[in-house]
Protein backbone atom coordinates (compact mmCIF):
# COMPACT_ATOMS: atom_id res chain seq x y z
CA UNK A 1 0.00 0.00 0.00
CA UNK A 2 2.74 2.24 0.62
CA UNK A 3 4.76 1.72 -2.44
CA UNK A 4 1.45 2.09 -4.28
CA UNK A 5 0.65 5.14 -2.39
CA UNK A 6 3.97 6.72 -3.18
CA UNK A 7 4.40 5.85 -5.89
CA UNK A 8 1.05 7.81 -6.85
CA UNK A 9 2.00 10.79 -5.30
CA UNK A 10 5.57 10.50 -7.03
CA UNK A 11 4.63 10.05 -10.30
CA UNK A 12 1.16 11.79 -10.92
CA UNK A 13 0.23 13.54 -7.99
CA UNK A 14 2.82 15.65 -7.74
CA UNK A 15 3.48 16.15 -11.11
CA UNK A 16 -0.26 16.89 -12.17
CA UNK A 17 -0.96 19.24 -9.24
CA UNK A 18 2.10 21.17 -9.85
CA UNK A 19 1.44 22.64 -13.49
CA UNK A 20 -2.22 22.31 -12.54
CA UNK A 21 -2.15 24.75 -10.12
CA UNK A 22 0.62 26.66 -11.32
CA UNK A 23 -1.83 26.93 -14.67
CA UNK A 24 -4.76 27.94 -12.67
CA UNK A 25 -3.40 30.91 -10.90
CA UNK A 26 -1.74 32.26 -13.84
CA UNK A 27 -5.69 32.61 -15.46
CA UNK A 28 -7.02 33.37 -12.48
CA UNK A 29 -4.78 36.33 -11.00
CA UNK A 30 -5.69 37.48 -6.89
CA UNK A 31 -6.24 36.54 -4.15
CA UNK A 32 -10.34 38.70 -3.60
CA UNK A 33 -13.39 36.68 -3.09
CA UNK A 34 -14.02 36.67 -6.81
CA UNK A 35 -10.91 34.67 -8.04
CA UNK A 36 -10.77 32.55 -4.87
CA UNK A 37 -14.50 31.24 -5.42
CA UNK A 38 -13.18 30.80 -9.37
CA UNK A 39 -10.39 28.77 -8.24
CA UNK A 40 -11.82 26.51 -5.59
CA UNK A 41 -15.00 26.24 -7.99
CA UNK A 42 -12.65 24.52 -10.78
CA UNK A 43 -10.61 22.83 -8.63
CA UNK A 44 -13.84 21.42 -7.27
CA UNK A 45 -16.14 21.34 -10.07
CA UNK A 46 -13.35 20.06 -12.79
CA UNK A 47 -10.01 19.19 -11.18
CA UNK A 48 -11.60 16.81 -7.95
CA UNK A 49 -13.18 14.44 -10.40
CA UNK A 50 -10.60 13.95 -12.84
CA UNK A 51 -8.01 13.62 -10.11
CA UNK A 52 -9.99 10.74 -8.68
CA UNK A 53 -10.47 9.16 -11.75
CA UNK A 54 -7.02 8.84 -12.23
CA UNK A 55 -5.84 7.79 -8.70
CA UNK A 56 -8.72 4.83 -8.78
CA UNK A 57 -7.50 4.08 -12.49
CA UNK A 58 -3.52 3.99 -11.02
CA UNK A 59 -4.67 2.10 -8.15
CA UNK A 60 -6.63 -0.70 -10.02
CA UNK A 61 -3.64 -0.65 -12.94
CA UNK A 62 -0.76 -1.01 -10.34
CA UNK A 63 -2.27 -4.35 -9.56
CA UNK A 64 -2.85 -5.47 -12.54
CA UNK A 65 -6.57 -5.61 -12.05
CA UNK A 66 -7.85 -3.47 -15.13
CA UNK A 67 -11.52 -4.92 -14.65
CA UNK A 68 -11.35 -3.37 -11.53
CA UNK A 69 -11.06 0.10 -13.00
CA UNK A 70 -14.56 1.14 -14.26
CA UNK A 71 -16.26 -0.66 -11.22
CA UNK A 72 -14.12 0.83 -8.81
CA UNK A 73 -14.86 4.06 -10.82
CA UNK A 74 -18.66 4.19 -10.49
CA UNK A 75 -18.75 2.86 -6.98
CA UNK A 76 -16.63 5.01 -5.50
CA UNK A 77 -16.18 7.81 -7.24
CA UNK A 78 -19.26 10.30 -5.38
CA UNK A 79 -17.46 9.27 -2.14
CA UNK A 80 -14.26 10.24 -3.29
CA UNK A 81 -15.14 13.54 -4.38
CA UNK A 82 -17.88 14.31 -2.12
CA UNK A 83 -15.24 14.09 0.74
CA UNK A 84 -12.90 16.41 -1.16
CA UNK A 85 -15.55 18.97 -1.11
CA UNK A 86 -16.02 18.81 2.82
CA UNK A 87 -12.04 18.95 2.99
CA UNK A 88 -10.84 20.72 -0.09
CA UNK A 89 -13.22 23.75 -0.18
CA UNK A 90 -12.43 25.29 3.57
CA UNK A 91 -8.86 24.19 2.75
CA UNK A 92 -8.16 26.14 -0.92
CA UNK A 93 -10.28 29.16 0.35
CA UNK A 94 -7.40 29.24 2.85
CA UNK A 95 -4.76 28.32 0.13
CA UNK A 96 -5.86 30.59 -2.15
CA UNK A 97 -6.57 33.85 -0.40
CA UNK A 98 -3.88 33.66 1.86
CA UNK A 99 -0.72 31.26 0.85
CA UNK A 100 2.07 32.82 -1.82
CA UNK A 101 1.83 30.82 -4.70
CA UNK A 102 4.95 29.11 -4.66
CA UNK A 103 3.76 27.84 -1.43
CA UNK A 104 0.97 26.38 -2.37
CA UNK A 105 1.41 22.73 -2.96
CA UNK A 106 3.69 22.79 0.14
CA UNK A 107 0.35 23.37 1.94
CA UNK A 108 -1.68 21.19 0.00
CA UNK A 109 0.90 18.05 0.45
CA UNK A 110 0.26 19.07 4.11
CA UNK A 111 -3.73 18.36 4.30
CA UNK A 112 -3.39 16.10 1.57
CA UNK A 113 -1.00 13.42 4.17
CA UNK A 114 -4.98 13.39 5.85
CA UNK A 115 -6.77 13.00 2.71
CA UNK A 116 -4.47 10.56 1.55
CA UNK A 117 -5.25 8.13 4.34
CA UNK A 118 -8.67 8.63 3.69
CA UNK A 119 -7.94 7.76 0.06
CA UNK A 120 -5.36 4.68 0.74
CA UNK A 121 -8.62 3.03 2.44
CA UNK A 122 -10.95 3.76 -0.42
CA UNK A 123 -8.83 2.89 -3.21
CA UNK A 124 -8.07 -0.53 -1.16
CA UNK A 125 -11.31 -1.62 -0.86
CA UNK A 126 -11.73 -4.80 -2.38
Amino acid sequence: RLVRMGSFGLLLHGTTGHYFYNWLDSKIPGAGVGAVAAKVGIDQSCWAPIFMIMFFTYMKSFDGNFNAIVPAIKDELFTAVSTSWKTWIPAHSINFAFVPTKYRLFYINAIQIGFNCFLSILGNKD
